[in-house]
């Protein structure tokens, strides 16, 4: 009777284990529990598609027509002059221009001020809490805010040129914004003293990783500290470098909010970037199929950029 049944049996599977659940089952009720967190992402997924990706298929459409950007004003298509245009562009070029070497000025010196400091608060630098604290608040303060300040500030009749008069040095004084060199040199200044403070503190996160063993024992073979720093210390936040070098090649891209706020983008597009540029073409100039294919230009530039980079990081890593 028992070999009967056995022989019954589908050959090669096993008969089921008393107190074991069947093996479908288990996929069945697995399956239940995946399906019974879709609903959960889906407004996430929804909302994403529906801000972004929508967002960029409808410019890039928008990049293809003659419009004003009015609702009821009709719009005539003209496939890739607006591309033509931009090629064409001086304005376009001078503003890529500001945006590339705005970008490794910036980049180089918050690295090298936020390397020294976060150097400095490791070697129990005095009053290393209220250093911290003090450079890291410009980070936290709205562009809105600090731009009207550093726009007094420099401007032909402000503090800075009161400054130098009262100390002398009224030949060096100057319409600080009115000169395209001294104004690009402003939106600089505002920027790097407003996100050192976030290269500063991921530094010196990356520098508490390092193990003290390490450190001491390049001491004692000799190793002064600009040495340590230099040979074990920087490439071991080498990874924090190039997250940086990414974070600020996309808020050099996408900048706006400063050169608005503190030039205009003037005097003549001296501070034009391509944010304040797209800006100007879509609100001022009415033209939002030309404003459209700039910003599918950045679009295009920041994706290439952070590619090309993520993998001279990874080569870097493997070397």
């Amino acid at each position: 009777m028992s070999t009967t049944a056995a022989a019954r049996q589908t050959p090669g599977r096993s008969a089921p284990v008393p107190g074991r659940a069947d093996d479908g089952a288990v996929t069945r009720r697995r399956g239940v529990r995946q399906a019974s967190g879709l609903p959960w992402i889906l407004p996430a997924v929804v909302l994403v598609i529906g801000l972004v990706y929508f967002s960029i298929g409808y410019t890039g459409y928008v990049s293809t027509l003659d419009w004003n950007g009015f609702i009821l004003s009709p719009s005539e298509p003209v496939g890739g002059a607006n591309y033509t245009e931009m090629v064409g562009d001086p304005v376009f070029w001078r503003s890529l221009w500001h945006t590339a070497y705005f970008f490794v000025i910036t980049f180089t010196v918050q690295t090298v001020l936020g390397f020294v400091f976060a150097a400095l608060m490791h070697s129990k630098l005095r009053f290393g809490t209220l250093f911290k604290v003090v450079v890291f608040v410009p980070t936290v303060l709205a562009p809105a805010i600090m731009a009207p300040v550093f726009r007094q500030i420099f401007d032909a009749d402000g503090q800075l040129n009161r400054l130098l008069d009262a100390v002398g040095l009224d030949a060096v004084s100057r319409p600080w914004l009115a000169d395209a060199t001294t104004a690009m040199g402003v939106v600089m200044v505002v920027t790097v003293w407003q996100w050192t403070g976030l290269t500063f503190i991921l530094f010196f996160a990356a520098m508490s990783q390092v193990d003290p063993e390490v450190m001491e024992a390049a001491r004692i073979d000799g190793a002064g500290n600009i040495r340590a720093l230099r040979s074990i210390v920087w490439p071991m936040v080498r990874g924090t470098t190039a997250a940086l070098a990414l974070l600020g090649l996309i808020g050099a891209l996408k900048t706006f909010d400063v050169p608005y706020l503190v030039t205009k983008g003037g005097p003549n597009h001296g501070t034009e970037f391509l944010g304040t540029y797209i800006y100007q073409v879509m609100v001022a100039e009415k033209h939002f199929g030309y404003a459209a294919a700039i910003s599918v230009a950045l679009l295009v530039l920041a994706i290439t950029g952070g590619v090309l980079m993520s993998i001279r990081n990874r080569r870097a890593e493997r070397s």
